[in-house]
């Protein structure tokens, strides 16, 4: 019998002022082969989770042109496609990927244009509604980096622009080129290295993407108060987990990944786990890992 749970119990975050998506998300970097590099090794379980999130009420799918490379993508739109009309499928460019667990930063603008118009031909978009700059690559000029994206957002092939792993000061002068509505970087309750960057999202208004959301797992194992909290609530550990990142900010878009339905629904199930003061403080203390 299938589960209940859906995704609509996170809420909602509206991102660029007109796209409105639940905030319980999906990852999609897990439904590709070891070393997120090629098909997964049982592609009929990574379709079935992929049609699994779309039942769940997940709304956004967050996926990259590196992921397999190509592999996630085309993943999603042979699972998916046509789209249910409120899905809002983000993806990123910026990466070369030589082999498995090989990842070379590349933000040429011949790169990213390439890179986008083959992410909408695997997708088969016509326009993406987030596309994120995966890492602002140090050895070309970042006005020549967002620089190209703007130019594609202005041809009508992109809605939207995020970034992903970035500092405060980063955002700040990507925002001086082109509107900024999202950051992706990694984000958990032990790591929380990134809290400036989220505080400035807040007072920005900018999405906030928490990527590795259960510390690879991690956190689903328990441990010292994320245990004795989900016992008390009668959840487990990585719904606790993913519970504490929803009620940590008003602006955090949570895209726990996975290539396993059951996964999928237990993280999915996150989204009806209400944490009171009390057990927010108790988690944020006994893990601080700041």
């Amino acid at each position: 019998m299938r589960s209940p749970v859906s995704a609509a119990a996170a809420g909602t975050i509206e991102i660029g002022g007109d796209l409105v998506v639940r905030r319980m998300g999906f990852g999609a970097m897990r439904v590709t082969g070891s070393g997120i590099w090629g098909d997964p090794p049982d592609l009929a379980q990574a379709r079935e989770t992929l049609r699994r999130v779309v039942e769940l009420g997940v709304n956004f799918i967050d996926t990259a042109d590196s992921y397999g490379p190509d592999v996630s993508e085309r993943l999603i739109a042979e699972t998916l496609y046509p789209y249910p009309d409120d899905l809002v499928i983000a993806t990123k460019a910026g990466f070369l990927r030589p082999g498995p667990n090989r990842w070379e930063m590349c933000g040429r603008p011949e790169h990213l244009r390439a890179a986008c118009e083959g992410s909408l031909r695997r997708l088969k978009l016509e326009r993406i509604d987030l596309y994120q700059l995966h890492r602002i690559d140090p050895a070309v000029p970042v006005e020549d980096q967002l620089g190209a994206l703007k130019d594609l957002q202005a041809d009508g092939k992109i809605r939207h622009i995020g970034l992903s792993e970035v500092s405060v000061a980063q955002i700040a002068r990507a925002r001086t080129i082109v509107p900024i509505v999202s950051v992706q970087n990694r984000y958990s309750l032990v790591d929380r290295q990134s809290e400036d960057v989220l505080v400035y999202c807040e007072r920005a208004g900018i999405g906030f993407l928490p990527w590795n959301p259960l510390a690879v797992g991690r956190l689903a194992q328990g441990g010292r108060g994320l245990a004795r909290v989900a016992s008390r609530l009668g959840a487990t550990p990585a719904q606790v987990a993913l519970a504490w990142l929803l009620r940590r900010s008003p602006v955090m878009l949570a895209i726990p990944g996975t290539s396993s339905v059951r996964h999928l629904e237990e993280n999915t199930g996150g989204a009806l786990v209400k944490l009171d003061d009390t057990a927010f403080r108790e988690l944020a203390e006994a893990h601080d890992a700041r």
